[in-house]
């Protein structure tokens, strides 16, 4: 989708509520149900009770969904992107301690990517089981709900390397569909009391915080916030659907679910001794459905609840791009479905989600319990993005006042949910809470052992290419050393055209000299167009070292093995380069030798003179690099002669080590035996 695309218009409004919404949109699935249950039951609520509880929801979704992600958030993007860690970027330089909030706040968000996919589909579901159809039941058991949901996470996770466009397209009429499905059934069922609408009036949304009849107290704001949940995928998706169709499609969406959540109220009143068949646990969404659409409701809202896995999952991939850009994450490999750059699919991410959530349906077995773990992590990743929208709004130089009043405000509220979904802790919360501290780990330990490694490593480990050429030229020339290879390839970063990492040069000249006929430094430099495919050369004045900068687009496979035989030949023809005739071939005249790539690693060195937490932070951080994806897969060199040589990695400065020269001991008078 491109920028045109993206400026409000009825397709941009509608694949909008197609990719975005899914989330928010899946909440009348389970919030009455969790609220009603934490109150101990239909039985023990009042009228007062359910215009407070849905005045507390639609006034929870104005603020923190309305207010502060709609109106302000949304104004906070980096060249059209959104999300915590677009937000980071844009004021990261005014502290060093903001990369905190932005890691928690991250960690969060990914973590709640695996409990969206399994609590909705999980509440969907259950919507068949013990539904009679044609005097039978065919599904009949919570086995056979978690049977079904796992076969669907397994589509949804399968078809994501289709992209968010053709998704979008697809998805974008079903939502439409299902919020005005929304919209009805609350209407008719408000049609039996429409004084159900005094729950507009904030004060009862305050009344009921203090209420007796509230058994849970200021906790019950633990099952308020599941009506939220979503909200940033509003601001991570931003760079997906464009913010003006986010702005224009959010007051049909608000409406359709604030309409619902009215239609649930009415309906629990007007049945206040109401028990379910089965004996389960009472659900009022499906429950004010009329029986004959009961089945197309389910499968509708089957449907959505796939579609609100779309939205988190997507967001999760938009996240870990930006985390790896940020030297949050290591380095992964990253694939582009569509011609719009913010449409990604990252396969390994893709798996450790679908893992983990299916994982989650199999740990819990039911959407009650999955709801204990829901939402703790949301709660925190909002109050981070709350501190980095305070930054913002200060580096803005908006009033001081109004600064601070929203600091206060939504720091508060953010303060208040998140103590009250601590209460889930020990019925689930801990799943939640442990996901988000591993994602926080790796990304700990990669970014601090970054940051590590280069205030320890030597001043002199970047080099001046244009200054080893010569003993370069005059090694290609050395007959006493065999040759290595006719094309000696390293994927090395060469900066300002000329600074090199001294490990580059340390491979070819200190670890057994490598004589090659060329000398190849390539960097790769992905571009925000599609199909670039352009190459700069920079030869030094030599005929051997050349510095090539590769000009890719991120659709165009980085396949740098093609790239570099047909620079090759381009720099033989015009005479840049020496012609390398092959005398052993199958191909008449060939003119272009072999090729050697190699991909330098670090490694640890022995003479590392870090100490303590330091040391233990950089050997982390060099074992997830050897775990992460394999570098030669990055540069498209899966089937080229590749290697991957491990340099020594010395840190701090190592001091000295002597060891004493003496006399062999006179063992001259020494008896034999």
């Amino acid at each position: 989708m491109n920028n045109k695309a993206k400026r409000m218009s009825a397709a941009g409004l509608l694949i909008a509520i197609g990719i975005v919404y899914g989330d928010i949109g899946t909440s009348p699935l389970y919030v009455m149900k969790s609220i009603v249950e934490g109150n101990g039951g239909i039985g023990n609520v009042n009228r007062d009770f359910i215009i407070g509880s849905i005045s507390l929801v639609l006034w929870t979704v104005t603020l923190l969904t309305t207010l502060q992600t709609v109106i302000i958030a949304l104004k906070a993007t980096n060249h059209g992107e959104g999300g915590i860690f677009a937000l980071y970027t844009l004021v990261r330089k005014r502290a060093k301690w903001l990369v905190l909030p932005a890691l928690i706040g991250g960690a969060a968000i990914l973590a709640d990517g695996t409990l969206t996919p399994a609590v909705t589909v999980t509440t969907a579901i259950e919507g068949l089981k013990g539904l009679n159809f044609g005097g039978n039941v065919p599904v009949s058991t919570q086995n056979m709900v978690i049977a079904i949901t796992v076969v669907i996470l397994l589509v949804l996770f399968s078809i994501q390397k289709m992209g968010t466009s053709i998704i979008g397209k697809a998805f974008g009429p079903i939502m439409f569909l299902w919020f005005t499905f929304l919209g009805v059934m609350g209407v008719m069922n408000m049609a039996g009391d429409w004084s159900i609408l005094q729950a507009i009036n904030p004060i009862y949304a305050i009344r009921l915080l203090v209420s007796p009849y509230n058994k849970a107290g200021l906790f019950i704001l633990g099952s308020i916030f599941l009506a939220t949940t979503g909200a940033e995928a509003l601001y991570s998706d931003i760079g997906h659907v464009g913010k003006s169709n986010i702005i224009g499609s959010w007051p049909f969406v608000f409406v359709c679910l604030s309409l619902n959540y009215f239609g649930q109220g009415v309906w629990i009143l007007n049945n206040p001794t109401y028990r379910p068949a089965d004996g389960g646990v009472l659900n009022p969404f499906f429950e004010m459905i009329p029986a004959n659409i009961r089945l197309f409701a389910i499968i509708l809202a089957t449907i959505a609840a796939v579609i609100a896995s779309q939205a988190l999952i997507t967001g999760s991939f938009t996240l870990v791009a930006e985390a790896s850009g940020l030297k949050f994450l290591p380095r992964m490999n990253i694939n582009y479905p569509s011609n719009e750059k913010g449409q990604i699919y990252i396969p390994s991410i893709n798996k450790g989600i679908c893992v983990a959530t299916i994982a989650i349906v199999l740990y819990f077995q039911t959407s009650a319990h999955m709801e204990a773990a829901y939402g703790l992590s949301i709660t925190i990743s909002m109050l981070m993005t709350t501190i980095l929208l305070y930054e913002w709004l200060v580096m803005k130089k908006v009033n001081t006042v109004w600064n601070w009043i929203f600091l206060i405000f939504f720091g508060v509220l953010d303060i208040m949910f998140m103590i009250s979904s601590l209460t889930k802790f020990t019925h689930g919360g801990y799943v939640s809470l442990f996901i988000a501290g591993a994602i926080g780990f790796v990304m700990y330990v990669w970014y601090y052992g970054n940051k590590v490694r280069d205030k320890r490593e030597a001043r002199n480990a970047y080099v001046r290419l244009d200054e080893y050429t010569d003993m370069l030229t005059n090694l290609s020339h050395d007959e006493n050393y065999p040759t290595y290879a006719t094309n000696l390839v390293y994927m090395a970063n060469v900066k300002y055209n000329k600074f090199i990492k001294r490990e580059i040069l340390y491979s070819i000249l200190d670890k057994r000299p490598k004589r090659a006929k060329a000398y190849w430094f390539v960097t790769v430099n992905v571009t925000n167009e599609p199909f670039t495919a352009e190459y700069a050369v920079n030869t030094y004045g030599t005929k051997n070292v050349i510095n090539i900068q590769l000009y890719l687009g991120f659709k165009k496979q980085t396949s740098v093995n093609v790239y570099i035989r047909q620079i090759v030949h381009d720099l033989i023809a015009d005479g840049t380069i020496e012609a390398q005739p092959q005398e052993y071939t199958t191909t008449p005249g060939r003119d272009v030798g072999d090729f050697a790539f190699v991909i330098v690693q670090d490694v640890i060195s022995p003479q590392t003179q870090l100490v303590g937490y330091e040391k233990w932070l950089v050997e982390a951080r060099v074992r997830l690099q050897n775990l992460s994806s394999n570098p030669a897969s990055w540069f498209g060199l899966e089937y080229a002669d590749t290697i991957i040589e491990r340099i020594p990695l010395i840190l701090g400065r190592p001091n000295p080590s002597y060891i004493k020269r003496i006399k062999p001991k006179d063992y001259s008078n020494a008896k034999t035996k």
